[in-house]
């Protein structure tokens, strides 16, 4: 019987360059750490055609994820190994290709902190996670300059084992977090007590519903719970708008 793998800590780091991103996401894989508990944030992913070529500005959209497999031929044979590869815009620092959970939590919950913060952007959102503030004010300096976080979910016994792959791969500003990302649901959502309690504070009755009806309908279609999230929270933003206290409360008026 397969071991079950259980994340209990995340290991963030800064890498200067995507090769060395590539080389750590392979060595993580090859231990055992599955591809949905590996996050990655950058803005200068490099390939045979720029970025910019296939994103226009109004695809850039703030708390808006771009999904699809362009993303997955675009950034690289092991980016796109990793769950939901997308493209979302945070203030003060512009687009950014996010992969793995870290892109459903810059999506939901924490959207509120990216457009609300004054001036803080991806701060606010780090530091919601429960990482020091002054560690997320560097990693948002880093990658303004154009370097790349990697946030591990890895088991508490092998936190010091994961901590020395990345350093040795030539990670810095290495960063521990006593837990893991949130996710807005374990499996099918069958009532809005299945969601998280981060999601369910940040959407009212109505746009529960909402989100859980559209999660439940990728959830069956891809078998994949990031990419149902992902979905779940781009149908909220499009027909809901935030309230002054960050819950999507106030249903769009259809033209």
């Amino acid at each position: 019987m397969q071991e079950v793998y259980k994340a209990e800590r995340t290991i963030s780091a800064v890498f200067k360059e995507q090769k060395q991103i590539d080389d750590v996401i392979r060595r993580l894989l090859d231990r055992s750490v599955p591809r949905d508990h590996i996050s990655v944030l950058g803005r200068n992913f490099q390939s045979e055609t720029r970025i910019a070529g296939f994103i226009s500005k109004k695809d850039v959209i703030l708390g808006g994820l771009r999904t699809g497999a362009v993303f997955g031929s675009l950034f690289g044979s092991f980016l796109s190994l990793l769950t939901g590869v997308g493209v979302l815009f945070i203030p003060f620092v512009g687009p950014i290709v996010a992969a793995g959970p870290i892109g459903a939590v810059l999506l939901g919950a924490a959207s509120g902190a990216i457009a609300g913060s004054a001036g803080a952007g991806l701060v606010s959102v780090l530091t919601t996670l429960g990482m020091p503030e002054d560690k997320a004010a560097i990693y948002q300096t880093r990658l303004e300059a154009g370097e790349f976080l990697l946030m591990a979910e890895v088991p508490s016994d092998r936190a010091g084992e994961f901590q020395l792959l990345l350093e040795s791969a030539g990670a810095e500003e290495v960063s521990t977090i006593e837990k893991t990302l949130a996710r807005s649901c374990s499996g099918q959502c069958n009532s809005p007590q299945d969601l998280s309690p981060e999601v369910r504070a940040h959407l009212s009755d109505e746009a529960q519903n909402t989100f859980i009806e559209r999660y439940n309908a990728v959830l069956n279609e891809k078998s994949d719970e990031f990419t149902a999230e992902q979905a779940a929270w781009e149908t909220v933003h499009q027909q809901y708008d935030e309230d002054e206290n960050g819950v999507w409360s106030k249903a769009k008026v259809k033209a």
